[in-house]
C-alpha cells in the first residue's frame, strides 16, 4: 500500500470515527434524559417492571442518534438513576430531573423525551396515576405543557 493509499484510509478512517464521537457527545444529553425520565417514571409505581425496562432498550436500540451508544452503557445510566432513586426517592428524582432540564427550551426534544417515557409507562399496561405525575414533572422542568400529552 502507498503511503497516499495509507495517509487516505487514516484520513477516512478518522473522519467516521470523529462522526460518531461528535455524535455521541452531541446526543449524550438526549441519551441522559431519556434514560433519567424512564427512571423517575419506572419507579413513580414503586415497581420497576421488565416490560418498562425492554420498552427503554427497544427505543434506544431503534433510535437513529441513540444506537451509537452501548446498551450496557444505557443500563448502568438507568440503574443509577433508579438507585440513587431506590436509596432516596426525593434525593434521587431531584437529580434525574436536574439532567432533564438540560434539554429545556429545546421543544422537539423535549417531546421526544416525554414521549418515550409516556411509552414506558405504559408498558405494563398500566399507565397510573402516580407515573402521570412523574410525567407531569418532567414536563414542568421541560417548560413543556403536559396537556399536550394528554395528562
Amino acid at each position: 500500500m502507498s503511503a497516499l493509499n495509507k495517509f487516505q484510509s487514516w484520513i477516512s478512517s478518522t473522519r467516521s470515527n470523529l462522526q460518531d464521537q461528535v455524535k455521541r457527545f452531541k446526543n449524550k444529553d438526549l441519551l441522559e434524559a431519556i434514560v433519567a425520565g424512564c427512571a423517575v417514571v419506572s419507579v413513580a409505581d414503586g415497581t420497576i417492571s421488565p416490560e418498562e425496562k425492554q420498552k427503554m432498550a427497544g427505543y434506544l436500540g431503534r433510535s437513529e442518534d441513540l444506537k451509537v451508544f452501548n446498551m450496557s452503557e444505557v443500563i448502568e445510566r438507568f440503574n443509577h438513576f433508579a438507585g440513587n432513586m431506590e436509596f432516596d426517592v426525593m434525593i434521587g428524582k431531584q437529580e434525574a430531573l436536574r439532567v432533564i432540564a438540560k434539554l429545556k427550551g429545546k421543544t422537539e426534544i423535549g417531546r421526544v423525551v416525554i414521549g418515550v417515557c409516556c411509552a414506558v409507562a405504559a408498558a405494563d399496561n398500566d399507565f397510573d396515576e402516580s407515573e402521570k405525575n412523574a410525567v407531569r414533572d418532567i414536563c414542568q422542568v421541560l417548560g413543556l405543557s403536559p396537556g399536550e400529552f394528554g395528562l
